[in-house]
C-alpha cells in the first residue's frame, strides 16, 4: 500500500555539541505497493521509501570496531590459510556433498545432501524411508519440506535464518567486508576434547552463527546455527584436500532432538549444479497469473479504500537497536506513537519513550510536530485538488500522476515460483521476485528496484498484499557512494491484517540498515514496528484539529471517538 510508516525519531549530537540530527524519522511504505507507489498525498514509491534511510541515519556512522573483532579476523585468516587460501577457496562457484547417515536416536539409515550456488544458494536435504526433508534458499526466498511431503515458505526469522546460511556457506569466511560479514570473539572453547576458539558470525541480515576454530589445525572444528527455527550443529572431521581445498568427509550433524553421522561419499567442487535444486518444487507451483493486470486491481483497490482508513486511529510501537562493527548491540531504544490517517498518510505523535509517558513540555512538543504535519498534508491536498479543477477548466486531459513504480518494478525484476499457500489462515498467492538481468537502468529510482529480490503474499480475493519481504542483492550507491551507500543485505518486511472485517492496515514493519555514510564507517540498525489498538472515530473531527490551540484537550494523537 501507499501509506507510509515512521521508524525513528532519531536524534544525533556530536561531540562538538552540534546537533546534527533533531527528531528525524525514516519513512518506509507498509506492503507491495508502498514499494511500487501507488496513489495518495504521500506518494512515497520506492525512492522516497528508500532513500530516508541513509539520509535519517546520516552522521550516526563513526562506530568503534573493538580489538576483539581484529583478534577475530587473525583467526580467520589463519583458517584460510589452512584451508586452501583465498585463491583456491574463492574459485568455488559450486559446492555439491552427498553421503550417508545413521540416526543415532532410531538407528534408521538415509542420505544427506547439501548443495551450495554463488551467490547465496542453499540446499539441504535428509531422506530416509522415502521421506525427505528439506531446507532451502534459492536467492529470493525460504522453503521447506517436512516428512509428510508438505512445502511451504518460511516467515521472518526463520527465513531470515536460512537466508543468512546461504550467504555464510557461499561466502566462506573470505572478503568480510564485500561480504557483509562482521565478526566477534567469544574466547576459548572445548570441542570434542579440542581447543578451538569460537568467533561468533553476524550476517547482514542481523542472524548470528557460532564458528569454533582447532587452535591446532586452524581448521573449523564446528558451526551452531539456527536454521528454519530449529538449533543445528555441524562438527567437522576427517578433511581432505579436493581441488585444492580442504573439506570434511565426516560430520555429525545435530538437529534439534535428532543426531545423523554422516559418512560424505561424495563431494564436486564447480560441477554443474542448476538454479532449479533451490527453487520451490514443481509440484507445488501454480500457474502464474497476468502480474500487470493483478497489479493494476491491487493499486485501485488501494485508492478506494483510502477513505476507509481515515476512519482509524491505533497505537504503534517501535524498538531500534544500533550495532558496533563486530555486531554487537550497543544501543536500543522504545518508542510508543498514536497515529491515524490523512490523505493516505500516517500521523504520528510520540507518547513514551523507553517505556515512560513524555513530560508535560515534550509532549506538548510533539503535539505541536503532529499539528504542523497535518496541515502540511492539507495544503498538499489543497494544491492539488485545485490543479484538478483548473485542467479539468481548461479542458486538460487528467494525467495519473502516480508514482511510476508499478511500471519500473514490472520491467526492473522478475516473478517466479509463483504458489498457493495458507498465510494466517487465508489462502493466498505467492511468489519470488528477483532482479531482470536484461533491464538497463538509467536512473536512481530503477537502480534501486533493480537491486531488490524478495517474496510477496498477496490475497487475491481482498486484492491486498499481506506480507512482503525484500532485501538488497547489490550496494546501492547515492552520489557514487560519496553520499551514502546502502549495503547489500539491507532488508525490509512489512505485514498487513484485515481489521473489524473492513479494511486491511499494518500489524508489522521491520527494517535491518546497513549504510556507510559520506564515507565514514558503515552504520548497522535494526528496527521493528508492531501496530496494535486500532479504533474507529469520525474522520470529520479532523478538520479542527489542524487549528487546535495549545492546552486542547484533545490533542491530535487522540483524535475524538464517536
Amino acid at each position: 500500500m501507499s501509506v507510509q510508516r515512521r521508524i525513528g525519531n532519531l536524534s544525533k549530537t556530536c561531540k562538538s555539541g552540534v546537533n546534527a540530527l533533531d527528531n528525524v524519522s525514516l519513512t518506509i511504505p507498509a506492503g507491495m505497493y508502498g514499494l511500487l507507489g501507488a496513489d495518495g498525498a504521500g506518494r512515497s514509491g520506492i525512492v522516497r521509501a528508500l532513500l530516508p534511510i541513509p539520509f535519517a541515519l546520516v552522521l550516526f556512522a563513526g562506530l568503534g570496531i573493538p580489538a576483539r573483532a581484529q583478534d577475530a579476523s587473525k583467526i580467520v585468516d589463519q583458517y584460510i590459510r589452512a584451508a586452501g587460501g583465498t585463491k583456491g577457496i574463492s574459485k568455488i562457484q559450486t559446492l555439491a556433498i552427498e553421503g550417508t547417515f545413521t540416526n543415532a536416536s532410531d538407528g534408521k539409515a538415509g542420505t544427506f545432501t547439501f548443495d551450495t550456488k554463488l551467490p547465496s544458494r542453499y540446499y539441504s536435504e535428509l531422506v530416509a524411508d522415502d521421506k525427505s526433508w528439506i531446507e532451502a534458499y534459492n536467492g529470493k526466498s525460504s522453503w521447506h519440506e517436512n516428512g509428510a511431503g508438505e512445502v511451504a515458505t518460511f516467515l521472518g526469522q526463520e527465513s531470515s535464518q536460512l537466508e543468512a546460511a546461504g550467504l555464510y556457506y557461499n561466502a566462506r569466511l573470505i572478503h568480510l567486508r564485500r561480504n557483509k560479514l562482521a565478526l566477534s570473539l567469544v574466547g576459548r572453547a572445548q570441542v570434542r576434547g579440542k581447543d578451538t576458539w569460537q568467533i561468533e558470525v553476524m550476517a547482514a541480515n542481523g542472524i548470528k552463527r557460532q564458528v569454533y576454530f582447532d587452535m591446532a589445525t586452524h581448521l573449523i572444528a564446528e558451526e551452531r546455527a539456527a536454521i528454519g527455527g530449529i538449533e543445528e550443529a555441524m562438527i567437522y572431521g576427517d578433511y581432505r584436500i579436493l581441488d585444492g581445498v580442504k573439506l570434511p568427509y565426516q560430520i555429525e550433524l545435530q538437529r534439534g532432538e535428532d543426531t545423523y553421522q554422516i559418512a560424505v561419499t561424495r563431494a564436486v567442487v564447480n560441477g554443474v549444479i542448476g538454479e532449479h535444486v533451490f527453487d520451490f518444487p514443481k509440484k507445488s507451483q501454480a500457474q502464474s497469473p497476468d502480474l500487470k493486470t493483478l497489479f493494476k486491481k491491487l493499486d485501485e483497490n488501494q485508492k478506494a479504500i483510502h477513505k476507509i482508513m481515515e476512519n482509524y486511529a491505533g497505537t504503534r510501537t517501535e524498538e531500534e537497536t544500533e550495532y558496533d562493527g563486530s555486531g554487537k548491540a550497543k544501543k536500543i531504544e522504545t518508542s510508543q506513537f498514536t497515529f491515524f490517517y490523512l490523505n493516505g498518510n500516517e500521523v504520528s505523535t510520540l507518547v513514551q519513550k523507553d517505556g515512560k509517558p513524555l513530560r508535560e513540555e515534550e509532549q506538548k512538543k510533539e503535539n505541536e510536530k503532529a499539528e504542523k504535519r497535518i496541515e502540511q498534508l492539507q495544503r498538499h491536498e489543497a494544491k492539488k485538488e485545485a490543479k484538478q479543477e483548473k485542467d479539468e477548466e481548461e479542458g486538460k486531459e487528467e494525467k495519473d500522476n502516480s508514482d511510476p513504480g508499478i511500471e519500473v518494478f514490472l520491467r526492473a525484476c522478475q516473478f517466479v515460483n509463483p504458489r498457493h499457500e495458507s498465510f494466517r489462515g487465508q489462502d493466498v498467492l505467492v511468489f519470488d521476485f528477483e532482479p531482470n538481468p536484461e533491464f538497463k537502468p538509467h536512473s536512481l529510482e530503477e537502480r534501486v528496484v533493480q537491486k531488490l529480490a524478495g517474496v510477496v503474499w498477496i490475497d487475491e480475493k481482498s486484492l491486498e498484499v499481506a506480507r512482503l519481504e525484500a532485501h538488497f542483492v547489490g550496494d546501492v550507491k547515492i552520489a557514487g557512494g560519496l553520499l551514502a551507500n546502502v549495503q547489500k543485505g539491507t532488508s525490509l518486511v512489512f505485514e498487513q491484517g484485515f481489521i473489524n472485517n473492513e479494511v486491511w492496515l499494518p500489524t508489522y514493519a521491520e527494517a535491518y540498515v546497513g549504510v556507510r555514510v559520506l564515507l565514514l564507517k558503515g552504520l548497522k540498525v535494526s528496527a521493528v514496528a508492531r501496530y496494535s489498538d486500532y479504533k474507529k472515530f469520525n474522520v470529520q473531527s479532523l478538520a479542527s484539529i489542524s487549528k487546535a490551540k495549545e492546552g486542547a484537550e484533545k490533542p491530535p494523537s487522540a483524535p475524538p471517538q464517536p
